[in-house]
Protein backbone atom coordinates (compact mmCIF):
# COMPACT_ATOMS: atom_id res chain seq x y z
CA UNK A 1 0.00 0.00 0.00
CA UNK A 2 2.93 2.50 1.14
CA UNK A 3 4.40 1.30 -2.74
CA UNK A 4 1.11 2.82 -4.22
CA UNK A 5 0.39 5.73 -2.17
CA UNK A 6 4.15 7.36 -1.91
CA UNK A 7 5.74 6.05 -5.30
CA UNK A 8 3.14 8.15 -7.36
CA UNK A 9 4.19 11.40 -5.47
CA UNK A 10 7.89 11.10 -6.34
CA UNK A 11 7.85 13.77 -8.84
CA UNK A 12 7.40 16.23 -5.98
CA UNK A 13 8.74 14.74 -3.56
CA UNK A 14 11.69 13.38 -4.53
CA UNK A 15 13.22 11.28 -1.64
CA UNK A 16 10.06 8.98 -2.22
CA UNK A 17 11.53 7.53 -5.37
CA UNK A 18 13.60 5.42 -2.92
CA UNK A 19 10.11 3.17 -2.73
CA UNK A 20 10.93 2.09 -6.97
CA UNK A 21 14.08 0.02 -5.24
CA UNK A 22 13.30 -3.62 -4.50
CA UNK A 23 16.24 -3.66 -1.69
CA UNK A 24 14.84 -0.39 0.09
CA UNK A 25 11.50 -1.90 0.37
CA UNK A 26 12.85 -5.53 1.77
CA UNK A 27 15.11 -3.96 4.26
CA UNK A 28 11.96 -2.06 5.59
CA UNK A 29 9.35 -4.98 4.97
CA UNK A 30 11.70 -6.80 7.04
CA UNK A 31 12.30 -4.30 9.78
CA UNK A 32 8.46 -3.86 9.50
CA UNK A 33 7.40 -7.67 10.10
CA UNK A 34 10.57 -7.69 13.08
CA UNK A 35 9.07 -4.98 15.16
CA UNK A 36 5.48 -6.40 14.64
CA UNK A 37 6.37 -9.29 16.18
CA UNK A 38 9.08 -7.99 18.72
CA UNK A 39 6.47 -5.62 19.90
CA UNK A 40 3.18 -7.75 19.89
CA UNK A 41 5.15 -10.73 20.96
CA UNK A 42 4.71 -10.21 24.77
CA UNK A 43 1.14 -9.16 24.64
CA UNK A 44 0.26 -12.31 22.21
CA UNK A 45 2.20 -14.77 25.01
CA UNK A 46 0.18 -13.22 27.80
CA UNK A 47 -2.70 -13.64 25.87
CA UNK A 48 -2.45 -17.13 25.04
CA UNK A 49 -1.73 -18.04 28.58
CA UNK A 50 -4.69 -16.64 29.49
CA UNK A 51 -6.77 -18.84 27.48
CA UNK A 52 -4.45 -21.99 28.91
CA UNK A 53 -3.40 -22.37 25.26
CA UNK A 54 -0.57 -24.48 25.75
CA UNK A 55 1.47 -27.36 24.55
CA UNK A 56 1.06 -30.70 24.82
CA UNK A 57 3.83 -33.17 25.64
CA UNK A 58 3.82 -36.81 24.54
CA UNK A 59 5.12 -39.11 27.47
CA UNK A 60 7.24 -40.85 24.93
CA UNK A 61 8.86 -37.81 24.06
CA UNK A 62 12.59 -36.96 25.82
CA UNK A 63 12.03 -36.84 29.42
CA UNK A 64 14.21 -33.45 29.34
CA UNK A 65 10.67 -31.73 27.37
CA UNK A 66 8.25 -32.52 29.91
CA UNK A 67 8.46 -29.26 31.60
CA UNK A 68 7.58 -27.44 28.37
CA UNK A 69 3.99 -28.66 29.35
CA UNK A 70 1.60 -25.43 29.21
CA UNK A 71 4.18 -23.41 27.21
CA UNK A 72 1.80 -21.48 25.03
CA UNK A 73 1.53 -22.15 21.49
CA UNK A 74 0.15 -20.98 18.04
CA UNK A 75 2.66 -18.47 18.21
CA UNK A 76 2.37 -19.22 14.76
CA UNK A 77 -0.42 -16.41 14.33
CA UNK A 78 2.00 -13.83 15.07
CA UNK A 79 4.54 -14.59 12.16
CA UNK A 80 1.83 -15.12 9.74
CA UNK A 81 -0.18 -11.69 10.41
CA UNK A 82 3.17 -9.73 10.14
CA UNK A 83 4.10 -11.51 7.62
CA UNK A 84 0.71 -10.47 6.21
CA UNK A 85 0.86 -6.80 7.25
CA UNK A 86 4.66 -6.18 6.12
CA UNK A 87 4.19 -7.63 2.54
CA UNK A 88 0.80 -5.88 2.16
CA UNK A 89 2.02 -2.32 2.86
CA UNK A 90 5.64 -2.76 1.13
CA UNK A 91 5.28 -4.61 -2.04
CA UNK A 92 3.68 -3.94 -5.34
CA UNK A 93 0.21 -5.20 -5.40
CA UNK A 94 -0.35 -5.22 -9.11
CA UNK A 95 2.17 -8.57 -8.67
CA UNK A 96 0.66 -11.68 -9.74
CA UNK A 97 3.38 -13.88 -7.97
CA UNK A 98 2.58 -12.07 -4.81
CA UNK A 99 -1.04 -13.07 -4.84
CA UNK A 100 -0.09 -16.97 -5.04
CA UNK A 101 2.25 -17.02 -2.36
CA UNK A 102 -0.25 -15.10 -0.15
CA UNK A 103 -3.01 -17.47 -0.87
CA UNK A 104 -0.87 -20.43 0.35
CA UNK A 105 -0.03 -18.44 3.32
CA UNK A 106 -3.50 -17.68 4.18
CA UNK A 107 -4.94 -21.21 3.17
CA UNK A 108 -2.20 -23.05 5.17
CA UNK A 109 -2.43 -20.70 8.05
CA UNK A 110 -6.23 -21.74 8.09
CA UNK A 111 -5.41 -25.45 8.18
CA UNK A 112 -3.30 -25.10 10.46
CA UNK A 113 -4.97 -22.83 12.87
CA UNK A 114 -8.14 -25.12 12.23
CA UNK A 115 -5.89 -28.19 13.36
CA UNK A 116 -4.49 -26.29 16.68
CA UNK A 117 -7.97 -24.36 17.81
CA UNK A 118 -9.67 -28.43 18.02
CA UNK A 119 -6.54 -29.22 20.03
CA UNK A 120 -6.04 -26.34 22.10
CA UNK A 121 -9.08 -24.35 22.53
CA UNK A 122 -11.57 -27.53 22.30
CA UNK A 123 -9.36 -29.85 23.64
CA UNK A 124 -10.21 -32.46 21.36
CA UNK A 125 -7.05 -35.39 21.84
CA UNK A 126 -6.81 -34.90 17.74
CA UNK A 127 -7.23 -32.05 15.87
CA UNK A 128 -7.12 -32.71 12.07
CA UNK A 129 -6.51 -36.24 10.96
CA UNK A 130 -3.52 -36.36 8.92
CA UNK A 131 -5.51 -37.23 5.62
CA UNK A 132 -7.74 -34.48 6.24
CA UNK A 133 -4.79 -32.17 6.20
CA UNK A 134 -3.39 -33.83 3.64
CA UNK A 135 -5.97 -33.41 1.32
CA UNK A 136 -6.88 -29.83 2.30
CA UNK A 137 -3.12 -28.98 1.37
CA UNK A 138 -2.87 -30.67 -1.79
CA UNK A 139 -6.32 -28.97 -3.03
CA UNK A 140 -4.72 -25.23 -1.98
CA UNK A 141 -1.44 -26.42 -3.64
CA UNK A 142 -2.71 -27.39 -6.93
CA UNK A 143 -4.72 -24.18 -6.96
CA UNK A 144 -1.64 -22.73 -6.84
CA UNK A 145 0.24 -24.88 -9.14
CA UNK A 146 -2.87 -24.13 -11.94
CA UNK A 147 -2.12 -20.21 -11.29
CA UNK A 148 1.30 -20.45 -12.32
CA UNK A 149 1.04 -22.83 -15.19
CA UNK A 150 -1.80 -20.56 -16.22
CA UNK A 151 0.38 -17.62 -16.21
CA UNK A 152 1.58 -16.39 -19.69
CA UNK A 153 5.30 -15.27 -18.16
CA UNK A 154 6.06 -18.31 -16.21
CA UNK A 155 8.43 -20.85 -17.51
CA UNK A 156 7.58 -24.68 -16.46
CA UNK A 157 11.07 -26.27 -17.28
CA UNK A 158 12.92 -27.22 -13.72
CA UNK A 159 16.47 -25.88 -13.51
CA UNK A 160 18.65 -28.44 -12.59
CA UNK A 161 21.54 -27.46 -10.13
CA UNK A 162 25.07 -27.69 -11.56
CA UNK A 163 23.98 -28.34 -15.18
CA UNK A 164 23.08 -25.38 -16.90
CA UNK A 165 22.01 -27.58 -20.36
CA UNK A 166 19.69 -29.65 -18.45
CA UNK A 167 15.90 -28.09 -17.82
CA UNK A 168 13.31 -30.30 -18.81
CA UNK A 169 9.74 -28.97 -19.65
CA UNK A 170 7.03 -30.68 -17.88
CA UNK A 171 4.43 -29.19 -19.31
CA UNK A 172 1.10 -29.50 -17.49
CA UNK A 173 2.88 -31.94 -15.36
CA UNK A 174 4.24 -29.12 -13.88
CA UNK A 175 0.93 -28.22 -11.72
CA UNK A 176 1.30 -31.80 -9.98
CA UNK A 177 4.94 -31.28 -9.29
CA UNK A 178 4.03 -27.77 -7.82
CA UNK A 179 2.20 -29.43 -5.53
CA UNK A 180 4.64 -31.93 -4.15
CA UNK A 181 6.99 -29.33 -3.70
CA UNK A 182 4.87 -27.44 -1.93
CA UNK A 183 2.98 -29.85 0.22
CA UNK A 184 6.25 -31.84 0.88
CA UNK A 185 8.11 -28.65 2.13
CA UNK A 186 5.26 -27.67 4.69
CA UNK A 187 4.97 -31.15 5.55
CA UNK A 188 8.68 -31.07 6.47
CA UNK A 189 8.97 -28.31 8.36
CA UNK A 190 6.51 -29.28 10.43
CA UNK A 191 8.12 -32.38 11.44
CA UNK A 192 11.04 -30.59 12.21
CA UNK A 193 9.51 -28.31 14.82
CA UNK A 194 10.28 -30.16 17.96
CA UNK A 195 12.87 -27.91 19.67
CA UNK A 196 12.87 -24.61 20.84
CA UNK A 197 13.95 -22.30 17.71
CA UNK A 198 14.74 -25.34 15.72
CA UNK A 199 12.45 -24.67 12.54
CA UNK A 200 12.52 -20.49 13.09
CA UNK A 201 16.39 -20.43 12.42
CA UNK A 202 16.83 -22.56 9.83
CA UNK A 203 13.66 -20.74 7.83
CA UNK A 204 15.33 -17.62 8.18
CA UNK A 205 18.81 -18.80 6.16
CA UNK A 206 16.32 -20.14 3.94
CA UNK A 207 14.50 -17.44 3.69
CA UNK A 208 17.58 -14.69 3.47
CA UNK A 209 19.10 -17.28 0.74
CA UNK A 210 15.56 -17.06 -1.44
CA UNK A 211 15.91 -14.10 -1.32
CA UNK A 212 18.80 -13.44 -2.77
CA UNK A 213 17.65 -16.18 -5.87
CA UNK A 214 14.48 -14.09 -5.99
CA UNK A 215 16.25 -10.92 -6.95
CA UNK A 216 18.93 -12.29 -9.56
CA UNK A 217 15.99 -13.92 -11.36
CA UNK A 218 13.94 -11.16 -11.39
CA UNK A 219 16.80 -8.78 -12.89
CA UNK A 220 17.42 -9.40 -16.39
CA UNK A 221 21.03 -8.64 -16.82
CA UNK A 222 22.07 -10.44 -13.30
CA UNK A 223 20.06 -13.25 -14.55
CA UNK A 224 21.48 -13.48 -17.73
CA UNK A 225 25.08 -12.89 -16.36
CA UNK A 226 24.93 -16.14 -13.89
CA UNK A 227 22.84 -18.06 -16.62
CA UNK A 228 19.89 -18.96 -14.79
CA UNK A 229 15.88 -18.35 -15.57
CA UNK A 230 15.08 -14.97 -16.07
CA UNK A 231 11.81 -14.21 -14.02
CA UNK A 232 9.62 -11.19 -14.89
CA UNK A 233 8.23 -10.20 -11.87
CA UNK A 234 9.64 -12.57 -10.10
CA UNK A 235 12.13 -9.87 -7.76
CA UNK A 236 9.13 -8.40 -6.10
CA UNK A 237 9.22 -11.81 -4.31
CA UNK A 238 12.54 -10.86 -2.38
CA UNK A 239 10.28 -8.08 -0.01
CA UNK A 240 7.73 -11.36 0.29
CA UNK A 241 11.26 -12.80 1.61
CA UNK A 242 12.06 -10.17 3.50
CA UNK A 243 8.96 -9.86 5.71
CA UNK A 244 9.38 -13.68 6.19
CA UNK A 245 12.71 -13.32 7.69
CA UNK A 246 11.57 -10.37 9.64
CA UNK A 247 8.80 -12.47 11.29
CA UNK A 248 10.72 -15.40 11.43
CA UNK A 249 13.98 -13.15 13.29
CA UNK A 250 11.47 -11.11 15.46
CA UNK A 251 9.70 -14.26 16.66
CA UNK A 252 12.98 -16.04 17.53
CA UNK A 253 13.30 -13.56 20.17
CA UNK A 254 10.65 -15.34 22.33
CA UNK A 255 11.02 -19.22 20.73
CA UNK A 256 14.66 -19.40 21.30
CA UNK A 257 15.62 -21.76 23.96
CA UNK A 258 14.39 -21.66 26.46
CA UNK A 259 11.08 -20.55 24.59
CA UNK A 260 8.10 -18.70 25.95
CA UNK A 261 5.80 -19.35 23.04
CA UNK A 262 5.78 -22.10 20.60
CA UNK A 263 4.96 -21.58 16.64
CA UNK A 264 2.63 -24.68 16.83
CA UNK A 265 0.98 -26.04 12.93
CA UNK A 266 -0.65 -22.84 12.44
CA UNK A 267 3.18 -21.51 11.85
CA UNK A 268 5.40 -24.63 10.63
CA UNK A 269 2.27 -25.50 7.76
CA UNK A 270 2.16 -22.08 6.39
CA UNK A 271 5.81 -21.14 6.42
CA UNK A 272 6.68 -24.75 4.92
CA UNK A 273 4.00 -24.43 1.94
CA UNK A 274 5.16 -20.69 1.80
CA UNK A 275 8.52 -21.40 1.35
CA UNK A 276 8.11 -24.17 -1.20
CA UNK A 277 6.17 -21.48 -3.00
CA UNK A 278 8.47 -19.49 -3.38
CA UNK A 279 11.31 -22.06 -4.57
CA UNK A 280 8.93 -22.98 -7.39
CA UNK A 281 8.32 -18.84 -8.22
CA UNK A 282 12.34 -18.57 -8.64
CA UNK A 283 12.88 -21.34 -10.69
CA UNK A 284 14.97 -22.86 -7.66
CA UNK A 285 12.59 -25.37 -6.84
CA UNK A 286 15.32 -29.21 -7.00
CA UNK A 287 17.64 -27.02 -5.35
CA UNK A 288 14.96 -26.45 -2.47
CA UNK A 289 16.31 -29.52 -1.12
CA UNK A 290 19.96 -28.23 -0.48
CA UNK A 291 18.63 -24.87 0.85
CA UNK A 292 15.95 -26.83 2.90
CA UNK A 293 18.31 -29.21 3.50
CA UNK A 294 17.58 -29.86 7.03
CA UNK A 295 13.89 -29.97 6.64
CA UNK A 296 14.51 -32.91 4.51
CA UNK A 297 17.05 -34.84 6.48
CA UNK A 298 14.55 -34.38 9.30
CA UNK A 299 11.44 -35.74 7.17
CA UNK A 300 13.25 -38.04 5.91
CA UNK A 301 14.31 -39.29 9.04
CA UNK A 302 10.30 -39.95 10.17
CA UNK A 303 10.16 -42.08 6.74
CA UNK A 304 13.31 -44.03 7.15
CA UNK A 305 11.99 -44.88 10.82
CA UNK A 306 8.41 -45.60 9.80
CA UNK A 307 9.42 -47.67 6.93
CA UNK A 308 12.17 -49.96 9.00
CA UNK A 309 10.03 -50.34 11.88
CA UNK A 310 7.32 -52.00 9.81
CA UNK A 311 9.33 -54.21 7.39
CA UNK A 312 11.76 -55.56 10.74
CA UNK A 313 8.70 -55.63 12.55
CA UNK A 314 9.61 -53.38 15.63
CA UNK A 315 13.33 -52.74 15.24
CA UNK A 316 14.30 -49.04 14.47
CA UNK A 317 17.13 -47.13 12.74
CA UNK A 318 17.49 -44.15 15.04
CA UNK A 319 16.49 -44.16 18.76
CA UNK A 320 13.58 -42.07 18.09
CA UNK A 321 12.70 -39.43 15.34
CA UNK A 322 12.73 -36.86 13.88
CA UNK A 323 16.61 -36.87 14.01
CA UNK A 324 16.52 -34.30 16.40
CA UNK A 325 14.89 -36.49 19.17
CA UNK A 326 17.75 -39.12 18.07
CA UNK A 327 20.72 -37.04 19.42
CA UNK A 328 18.79 -35.53 22.38
CA UNK A 329 18.09 -39.34 23.33
CA UNK A 330 21.86 -39.94 22.88
CA UNK A 331 22.72 -36.78 25.69
CA UNK A 332 23.15 -34.07 23.05
CA UNK A 333 22.00 -31.08 25.29
CA UNK A 334 19.07 -28.94 23.47
CA UNK A 335 20.76 -26.13 22.89
CA UNK A 336 23.67 -28.39 21.29
CA UNK A 337 20.94 -29.98 18.75
CA UNK A 338 19.41 -26.48 17.78
CA UNK A 339 23.05 -24.37 17.17
CA UNK A 340 24.73 -27.51 15.49
CA UNK A 341 21.21 -27.97 13.09
CA UNK A 342 21.69 -24.37 12.12
CA UNK A 343 25.47 -24.77 11.00
CA UNK A 344 24.30 -27.38 8.74
CA UNK A 345 21.40 -25.44 7.45
CA UNK A 346 24.12 -22.10 6.64
CA UNK A 347 26.28 -24.51 5.28
CA UNK A 348 23.70 -26.44 3.29
CA UNK A 349 22.15 -22.30 2.15
CA UNK A 350 25.81 -21.87 1.24
CA UNK A 351 26.77 -24.35 -0.89
CA UNK A 352 23.12 -24.05 -2.58
CA UNK A 353 24.31 -19.86 -3.31
CA UNK A 354 27.25 -21.41 -5.18
CA UNK A 355 25.32 -23.48 -7.52
CA UNK A 356 24.81 -19.84 -9.40
CA UNK A 357 28.31 -20.64 -10.65
CA UNK A 358 28.69 -24.24 -10.21
CA UNK A 359 27.11 -24.56 -13.64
Amino acid sequence: MLYHFLYPLHTEISFLNVFQYITFRTIYGSLTAFLMCFILGPWVIKKLSKMQIGQYIRNDGPKSHLNKSGTPTMGGILIISSILVSTLLWVDLKNYYIWIVLLIAVAYGLIGFIDDYLMQVKKQSKGLSAKCKLVLQTVFALIAGVLLYKYPDFDTTVTIPFFKNIAPDLGISYIVFAALVIVGTSNAVNLTDGLDGLVTGPLIIASVTYMFFAYVAGHYKIAHYLQINYVPGCGEITVFCGALAGASLGFLWFNAYPAQIFMGDVGSIPLGGILGTIALITKQEVLLVLVGGLFVIEALSVIFQVGFYKITKGQRIFKMAPLHHHFEIKGWAEPKVIVRFWIIAITLALISMSTLKLR
